[in-house]
C-alpha cells in the first residue's frame, strides 16, 4: 500500500515529506490533532503516575473566583431531657472557616523545532511530555506536603465549648534518627494513638517517607510490616517493594518532603503561605482532613500555531496547572522531626 492512502493515524510515524502532507491542510491537521492529543495523554499520565499527594488530602474544583472556603466543626454534647421542655436544637457545633486561596498558574514548557520531523520521534515526544508532567506533579507534591508540615505545628482554630479542640503535633525522633528504622516504626505506633486520641478517621491514614527512610524500613525491620500480597512472605526485598502499611498507616515515599531543607522562603505567585523553617523535617502522617487542595485548571497542554510557527519554524508546547493547598484540621496532622 502506498504511503499517501494511509490516514493520518497511520501514517503518524512517517517523515511527512514522503506523504505530501500539506501543512496547514486538512490531512496536516488531523495529523496534527493526533499529535497533540497523544502528547496531553502522556503527560497527564506521567503527572498522575507521578504526584504522591494526589487523593490523600481534601480536594475541591473552583469553577468562578479565587478562592475556596472549607468548613469545619467542633465536638457535640449530649445531655438529658427535662420533661415537658422543648428540645430547640440550640446545641449547634462550634464552626469554623477555612479560606484556601488559589495561588497563580504554574506552567512547565518545551519548544518543539520543527514538528514536522518530531513527529516522528516517538521517544522525544515522550521524554518532554513525561518531563512536563513529573515538574508539575513535583511542585503540586511540595505545597500539599509543606501545607500539612505546616498544620502540625498550629492550634485549632476552634477553641468554643465544648472544646477546644487538639492542635496538630510533632514526634521528634531524636537527633540523628532519621534514618533509624526501629524510631521510625515506633513513631508509627505513636502517631496511630496520637490520632486515635484526637477521633481522626482510621481510613485514609497515609505516612509520607524519604525514599531512604523507606529502604531502611524494609531492610532492617522484621518482616511483620511487610506485605504479603507480593507474593513473597517478607515482601521482596530483591525489589525494594512490599512496604505497605504500619500501624494501619499506609506508607509512600517522596522526594518532594521539605526533609531537612532548611528555611524555605515565600516566592512571587504563592497566594497561600508554604514558608517555613523545614530544618529537622524528616516525614508526615496524615489525614484526609490536614490540608485542602483547590483545583481551578487541571493538569492540560495548550501549543502555539500559525503565525507563531511560522515564524519560530516550531511550537511551544505548555503544560499549566492552577491551584492551591492550605492546612484545613490541624489534629489530623503529625510532623517527624529529628532533633
Amino acid at each position: 500500500m502506498a504511503n499517501t492512502t494511509l490516514t493520518p493515524q497511520g501514517s503518524i510515524n512517517l517523515n511527512p515529506a514522503t506523504i505530501a502532507l500539506t501543512q496547514g491542510g486538512a490531512d496536516y491537521n488531523n495529523k496534527y490533532a493526533t499529535y497533540l492529543k497523544l502528547f496531553s495523554g502522556e503527560m497527564i499520565k506521567a503527572y498522575e503516575s507521578q504526584t504522591i499527594a494526589k487523593g490523600t488530602v481534601q480536594n475541591r474544583v473552583l469553577r468562578n473566583g479565587r478562592s475556596l472556603q472549607f468548613i469545619y466543626t467542633g465536638r457535640m454534647e449530649a445531655a438529658y431531657h427535662t420533661p415537658g421542655t422543648p428540645i430547640l436544637g440550640s446545641g449547634d457545633p462550634p464552626v469554623a472557616e477555612k479560606t484556601i486561596l488559589m495561588d497563580d498558574l504554574l506552567v512547565s514548557s518545551a519548544f518543539l523545532y520543527d514538528l514536522d520531523e518530531t513527529l516522528a520521534h516517538y521517544s522525544l515526544r515522550s521524554e518532554i511530555s513525561a518531563k512536563i508532567g513529573h515538574a508539575l506533579a513535583e511542585a503540586y507534591d511540595k505545597k500539599v506536603f509543606r501545607s500539612i508540615a505546616l498544620a502540625a505545628r498550629q492550634a485549632h482554630p476552634i477553641t468554643a465549648a465544648p472544646g477546644p479542640e487538639p492542635g496538630g503535633s510533632v514526634i521528634n525522633l531524636g537527633t540523628g534518627n532519621a534514618f533509624n528504622a526501629q524510631a521510625i516504626v515506633d513513631a508509627f505506633f505513636e502517631a496511630a494513638s496520637i490520632l486515635d486520641e484526637k477521633n481522626v478517621p482510621t481510613q485514609g491514614r497515609t505516612a509520607v517517607l524519604s525514599p531512604r527512610q523507606y529502604y531502611a524500613l524494609v531492610s532492617q525491620v522484621d518482616t511483620n510490616i511487610l506485605n504479603r500480597d507480593y507474593g513473597a512472605t517478607s515482601g521482596s526485598l530483591n525489589s525494594g517493594e512490599g512496604l505497605y502499611e504500619i500501624a494501619g498507616i499506609q506508607i509512600r515515599r517522596s522526594n518532594n518532603l521539605p526533609f531537612q531543607a532548611g528555611t524555605i522562603a515565600r516566592v512571587n505567585g504563592e497566594n497561600n503561605d508554604y514558608s517555613g523553617n523545614f530544618a529537622g523535617h524528616c516525614g508526615l502522617i496524615y489525614g484526609r482532613d490536614a490540608a485542602g487542595v483547590v483545583e481551578a485548571i487541571g493538569p492540560s497542554v495548550q501549543t502555539t500555531g500559525g503565525d507563531v510557527k511560522a515564524m519560530y519554524q516550531g511550537d511551544l508546547i505548555i503544560g499549566r496547572l492552577a491551584m492551591g493547598c492550605d492546612w484545613l484540621n490541624p489534629a489530623a496532622a503529625i510532623e517527624l522531626t529529628a532533633v
